[in-house]
């Protein structure tokens, strides 16, 4: 029988000591909810997360905890069977996991042809409201806006005003918000806007890492197959929140970000049928 440390050092995105360590339980334990569980909206036993969990290096207090805690916050509901509990995802959490899978496997694909127009947004948060500040620089960086100076967020797509202002009313700054949609104009220059608001070589080098990790990965068994789709998945799902996907004419030659998608989409696609099959028969054992 392989030890845990043994069944981390096999799989490509644990790797390193610096990811193992920035890996949470309760990070992976959604990521393998996301990807197991909501397809089928099925319950399972608590013992079949906590061995998936420990393939993945998490141990078994660790997993238990995230359990606890991840029902702690309502996105799992559970009924016990004896002295056996059941887990399943509650309202919220399929409806959270639903808008992750959606925002997850949507990107990365092909860019929209962009018209040239710029949304800019003005909003003053002040300096000693910083638990708000750091909730509007939460949500808009995951809508993809950046910030080239403070109180001044822009995107190139217009067509994320109406996601921006659902943000800013839910975060009561309407009366101190404003918005300009347009083209670029005479003074200065788009890239050296687009540096400013975003730090896209450190995007660019977590997709270069991304490349390095899973490029060559080559799964052995179901249970390796498993393993490496959860990874996969996980390391993923940083992406929607780092890369603010701009055009095209906006972005550094040879962009990273667009061959970590195909690969992305080539192993998920590669992995899936047996990853999906060999949770079933975890699931089926169980019972």
């Amino acid at each position: 029988m392989s030890t845990a440390a043994e069944t981390v050092s096999a799989h490509p995105a644990l790797s390193r000591r610096r990811e193992l360590g920035a890996t949470s339980a309760r990070s992976l334990l959604l990521t393998v909810l996301g990807e197991f569980v909501l397809p089928r909206d099925e319950t399972v036993w608590t013992q079949v997360l906590i061995d998936v969990l420990g393939g993945l290096g998490v141990e078994s207090k660790s997993a238990r905890q995230a359990l606890a805690r991840t029902a702690a916050e309502g996105l799992l509901v559970s009924d016990r069977a004896g002295r056996r509990v059941r887990w399943g995802l509650s309202e919220q959490g399929r409806r959270l996991l639903s808008d992750g899978a959606a925002r997850i496997y949507g990107f990365g694909s092909a860019a929209h042809s962009w018209d040239g127009r710029w949304m800019v947004l003005l909003v003053s948060v002040p300096e000693a409201r910083r638990q708000l500040r750091h909730r509007l620089r939460t949500r808009l960086a995951w809508a993809g806006l950046g910030s080239p100076a403070p109180g001044v967020w822009l995107t190139p797509d217009p067509s994320k005003q109406n996601e921006v202002a659902d943000v800013i009313a839910d975060l009561e700054l309407t009366g101190v918000s404003s918005s300009f949609v347009g083209p670029f104009g005479a003074i200065g220059a788009e890239r050296q806007v687009v540096e400013q608001a975003w730090n896209l070589a450190a995007v660019e080098a977590a997709y270069e890492e991304f490349l390095d990790t899973f490029a060559d990965a080559t799964p052995i068994d179901p249970a390796d197959v498993l393993a490496h789709q959860i990874h996969l998945v996980h390391a993923w799902r940083r992406f929607p929140f780092l890369d603010p996907q701009l055009p095209g004419e906006l972005l550094p030659a040879g962009w990273a970000g667009s061959r970590a998608a195909e690969l992305f989409d080539t192993l998920h696609a590669r992995w899936d049928r047996q990853a999906q099959d060999h949770w079933l028969d975890l699931v089926t054992t169980a019972g």
